[in-house]
């Protein structure tokens, strides 16, 4: 959490782990998705490919160090999701990060 108790992102990657259903690809253009490496892509190519609940693209450790791989390519859903919100809080309490 950074000083007004917005969590900080790359010591969390909750989000990112929460639901295999949670990458998904929404809002996309084509040309954004062609961006997107097709190694984290689903096999069905709607959203992000998952091991488990966790995005592929995610690297690290859960509540402790994360980065997203594919950052400035990720979909839109991730786009939206921001530190401290409902989505973000969710995934949070989840891991018992608070």
């Amino acid at each position: 959490m950074d000083g007004n108790g917005v969590p900080d992102c790359q010591t969390c990657g909750a989000c990112c782990s929460y639901s295999s259903d949670w990458p998904r690809f929404t809002t996309e253009t084509d040309q954004e998705l062609d961006m997107v490496p097709l190694e984290f892509v689903a096999a069905d190519q709607g959203g992000m490919r998952c091991d488990g609940e966790r995005c592929s693209a995610l690297s690290g450790k859960v509540g402790q160090g994360t980065s997203c791989q594919i950052y400035a390519a990720r979909p839109d859903v991730c786009r939206a999701c921001l530190p401290g919100d409902y989505a973000c809080r969710i995934a949070r309490a989840a891991f018992g990060l608070g």
